[in-house]
């Protein structure tokens, strides 16, 4: 702690760094208010549903759109709000890069420290060394056109760097690349923001971009916050059908009396946790085992008649969606689906262990 000075004074304490902000916007009938803080070296990616109020958070940030009466924006100590965007800290890569098309890629990197100041010759030299950085050396004399989406992507967050901002924000990065050149970009990006030592704030609607790059999740839906913390904490206990339908569980509330739980939904389900009160119950479609005929002698200790909806491929297995006692998703292989012969309209018995459920309070 810092003591007094010969003075008698104490100094005064250095401003706290890191982002401090409640984004506050109103938008016609939609209304956003967001509170968000994250601490240098922090990636946090913002995650909903269209029309959350995801963009509308990255612009506050980035000074494109006001903030509205009650709203704060605090960086490293300083107080943005009102602050032109041009004249923040502030390092944004865009969904479609925004390259210049009529400048090479060295000299679209240059053009943030040339606007910062830096003369034309250090600027082209800081831009040399990030393309270096991003394994972009070989390309540095190509414009926008010759490059492909990955590279691209890499010159624009070369660019964003390059201005050193003390909060980097990532408005759907990897959304424009096909999945192969998005796996590497992934990888790649996730090394440069580990480096990274301001804060990153990532928006993406794709869970594996947000559970790979972030540190912390924030899920907003209609304008607020609705769950936030570490991603294997919001995959532990996801708070809404949209965070559940995300990370791929079945997500229901009830109340425990024990070992059972009463679902808002209507029937019971058995658990292995012993709890009393709101509470939500959550398990994976693949615990879910489909039968054409009621099981006996089965172990599992809940059991619905349901009805097959529809059948779609999921990955390398077949996603059933359920009506009846209880709507629910199930996953089977393809072979599974074949010998139970499925189709919309087909009555099915659904089973689930107790054990493959998981029971928290609401």
């Amino acid at each position: 702690m810092t003591g007094p000075d010969d003075a008698g004074r104490v100094p005064a304490s250095p401003p706290p760094a890191g982002l401090d902000a409640r984004l506050v916007v109103d938008r016609g009938s939609f209304h956003l208010d967001v509170a968000l803080a994250a601490v240098p070296g922090e990636v946090v990616a913002l995650l909903g549903p269209n029309g959350a109020g995801k963009s509308t958070a990255l612009r506050a940030l980035a000074g494109l759109t006001p903030l509205a009466g009650g709203g704060r924006l605090l960086l490293d100590g300083t107080d943005l709000d009102g602050t032109p965007p041009e004249s923040r800290p502030v390092g944004v890569v865009f969904q479609d890069y925004l390259l210049f098309p009529h400048l090479s890629a060295l000299d679209n990197v240059a053009f943030g420290p040339r606007c910062q100041g830096v003369p034309k010759a250090a600027a082209r030299a800081q831009a040399a060394e990030w393309l270096e950085r991003m394994g972009l050396a070989g390309h540095a004399g190509d414009r926008p056109r010759r490059l492909s989406g990955g590279q691209a992507q890499r010159v624009a967050l070369a660019r964003a760097l390059a201005t050193r901002p003390r909060l980097l924000l990532l408005d759907e990065p990897l959304a424009a690349l096909d999945a192969r050149t998005r796996l590497d970009v992934r990888a790649q990006l996730r090394r440069h923001l580990a480096r990274f030592e301001a804060v990153a704030v990532l928006v993406t609607h794709d869970p594996l971009d947000a559970m790979v790059l972030a540190d912390r999740l924030v899920v907003i839906e209609n304008g607020e916050v609705v769950q936030e913390g570490t991603p294997s904490g919001i995959a532990r206990r996801p708070r809404t059908d949209y965070i559940a339908q995300l990370i791929g569980l079945n997500l229901y509330r009830g109340t425990a009396a024990g070992h059972r739980v009463r679902l808002d939904a209507g029937p019971e389900i058995t658990t292995t946790e012993d709890l009393d009160g709101p509470v939500f119950v959550a398990f994976p479609p693949g615990a879910v085992t489909l039968h054409r005929d009621r099981p006996t002698g089965s172990s599992a200790r809940n059991l619905w008649r349901c009805e097959v909806g529809g059948l779609e491929t999921h990955g390398d297995q077949i996603r059933v969606d359920l009506t009846g006692e209880l709507a629910l998703a199930a996953d089977l292989t393809a072979v599974a689906a074949a010998e139970l012969g499925l189709h919309a309209g087909s009555s099915v018995w659904a089973t689930v262990k107790a054990v493959q459920t998981h029971a928290y309070p609401a």
